[in-house]
């Protein structure tokens, strides 16, 4: 927000000035900038817990895609790698080794991955949080960072109490899961714990919504955006926040208009308004999902025609196909 209003400032005192092309050229500089504000996320935790699958699903790619971290039953990640955000590049998930493995000792985990690069860090597990966990948790309040618990495989679980319970209550099992984990932090020192639990394969259940809502409370405003124009469109309160971080950015695109348009060169406002209406309508096609690749992925998980999806938003958009 702070870097919205400074920019407002600089247009507004170069427009006093009668500089239009100082103030385009801010309110660009502007649009540039947000698109380069780095975010990485870190994501770890104790070998074979979920991590990799996590990431995946964070970024809305199954395990199967080829742009996804490969994930297994066992530890499959054996050095740090940087997966960016298939819409928002500047957005990179850090899937992290296994801590306590031999490459990778609990002691010297930090140094090793270089731990105070990331922005944020989420500890995932697949059951109880260890003695690691705890170790990594402390080392990120000392470097003066945030961190997350989360608990994966939520689906797993329900799905084997499922089998084994005849009277299955599933609100009684998450409860159960969630204060396990928090009753095993506390005994490691963690004095009021919160854990979220997910499921890598459904991420719109149980605490993903309110694992991203404590997500954005946390972060700066500039990095907050970011986030949530990284965030997969999994329900209503996503689509609605991508929504008003696009729509505080139109002043800027519209006063580049304007002042192109005041230029007395036939034929160039109408050129201009054309390659930014391009733009800016492609870039909120990636954003929510509305582009061919993500329309195509929506066809196959939710199993209906393509050609049904792609009426629907030719119909939305009065009878233009904007998925070519």
């Amino acid at each position: 927000m702070f870097l919205e209003y400074k920019a407002i400032e600089d247009i507004n005192r170069a427009l006093e000035n009668n500089d239009t092309h100082a103030a385009a050229s801010i309110s660009q500089s502007y649009l540039t900038d947000l698109d380069s504000i780095p975010l990485k996320i870190a994501v770890t935790g104790v070998s074979g817990s979920g991590k990799s699958s996590f990431v995946n699903a964070f970024r809305g790619l199954h395990n199967s895609d080829e742009r996804a971290a490969s994930a297994g039953v066992v530890e499959t990640t054996i050095k740090p790698k940087a997966f960016p955000h298939p819409t928002n590049p500047n957005v990179t998930f850090w899937d992290l080794p296994g801590i306590g493995t031999k490459q990778f000792p609990a002691d010297h985990y930090h140094k090793l991955v270089k731990f105070e690069k990331f922005d944020f860090y989420i500890i995932v597990s697949s059951d109880r949080f260890r003695e690691n966990d705890v170790k990594l948790a402390q080392r990120i309040v000392e470097m003066g960072k945030t961190f997350y618990f989360v608990r994966a495989k939520i689906d797993s679980n329900l799905h084997s109490e499922q089998k084994s319970q005849k009277n299955h209550d599933e609100e009684k099992t998450l409860q159960e899961i969630r204060e396990n984990c928090i009753q095993g932090l506390k005994e490691q020192g963690v004095t009021t714990p919160q854990v979220f639990l997910v499921s890598n394969f459904e991420l719109h259940l149980y605490d993903f919504p309110t694992l991203q809502e404590t997500m954005e409370r946390d972060l700066p405003s500039h990095k907050r955006d970011v986030l949530i124009l990284a965030l997969p469109n999994i329900c209503s309160s996503n689509i609605k926040n991508k929504k008003e971080v696009l729509r505080s950015q139109i002043k800027f695109h519209a006063l580049i208009s304007a002042i192109v348009a005041a230029i007395p060169f036939p034929g160039l406002s109408i050129t201009a308004d054309l390659s930014i209406l391009v733009s800016v309508i492609t870039q909120y096609l990636f954003q929510f999902g509305l582009d061919k690749k993500s329309l195509e992925k929506l066809s196959s998980d939710t199993r209906k025609p393509l050609d049904d999806l792609k009426a629907v938003l030719k119909y939305s958009c009065s009878g233009k196909d904007l998925t070519k």
